[in-house]
């Protein structure tokens, strides 16, 4: 069992947990029904990238972690914080930061001590995940105009 591989992976585990939880709140405030079914799928895309990544980390012999984690815990309080809000372009505008700081933060996942399956993994994820992000500057784009 590669301890650092199993690590990184559960780090990057962590990151969709956020996702999943943070699209939960935005979908919960959205009242536009294209928009979250647009929400709801990138959703879907996020839960169906924590299952492959628990599943690699299982084949590694690893435990996957099942929630956010601390500091996923932190920002998600934080983000309880700032409040609910109706309107569409500040939801999009936090989903797409979101999305962008994710992949940033996932990328330094590549710089470390991973194996080329879970390196492949991990980037095919982000490759999607930059979708999310493309669609997202293209809804609060559509949103402001």
């Amino acid at each position: 069992m590669d301890t650092s591989v199993i690590k990184e992976l559960n780090t990057f585990l962590e990151g969709n947990f956020m996702a999943i939880h943070a699209y939960e709140k935005y979908i919960h405030h959205i009242d536009d029904s294209e928009i979250k079914q647009t929400l709801q799928n990138i959703q879907q895309d996020h839960k169906q990238h924590a299952m492959v990544i628990a599943e690699r980390i299982q084949n590694l012999g690893g435990i996957p972690v099942d929630d956010v984690g601390m500091m996923g815990s932190v920002a998600e309080l934080i983000n309880k914080i700032k409040g609910s809000a109706k309107n569409l372009a500040p939801i999009l505008k936090d989903a797409l930061l979101g999305e962008q700081r994710g992949i940033e933060k996932s990328k330094e996942l590549l710089t470390g001590d991973i194996d080329p399956e879970s390196l492949e993994l991990v980037k095919g994820i982000l490759k999607h995940d930059q979708k999310h992000v493309d669609l997202l500057d293209k809804l609060l784009s559509d949103t402001l105009n």
